[in-house]
């Protein structure tokens, strides 16, 4: 069963560039531990709820947009242990040379393993 992993950061707007080679650089090795696909999306229509709503979910400032990322893995076991891998893989130090820095803070970001319980196709 397909497992997912999601993310909701806030990004300085005028870091858009940025978080695209960010997100292009990293975004590889998760194919390479076993991910089907990376999707990485940047804030078009992101309205302001009456209770909750994604930009107060990361405290997004007027100059931050929120992303919405997620990868899918062909199972939770596989992502487990790409994500394991992931995390002792000396390209994802910041301090390694040629890695970009964090376009983002990454203290609000959210994220979480999903099971995914529903699907439907066109």
């Amino acid at each position: 069963m397909p497992y997912i992993d999601g993310f909701v950061i806030a990004v300085p707007t005028a870091n858009r560039q940025k978080f695209i080679e960010h997100a292009r650089h990293f975004d590889g090795l998760f194919l390479e531990l076993g991910a089907l696909r990376v999707i990485e999306g940047w804030g078009d229509d992101v309205p302001d709820g009456k209770v909750t709503d994604f930009r107060r979910a990361v405290q997004a400032t007027a100059d931050e947009t929120v992303a919405f990322s997620w990868v899918e893995w062909p199972d939770k076991a596989t992502r487990d242990a790409g994500m394991k891998k992931m995390m002792e893989d000396p390209r994802m130090d910041p301090s390694t040379p040629g890695n970009p820095p964090m376009p983002f803070d990454g203290k609000r970001m959210i994220f979480g393993g999903f099971e995914q319980v529903v699907e439907v196709k066109a």
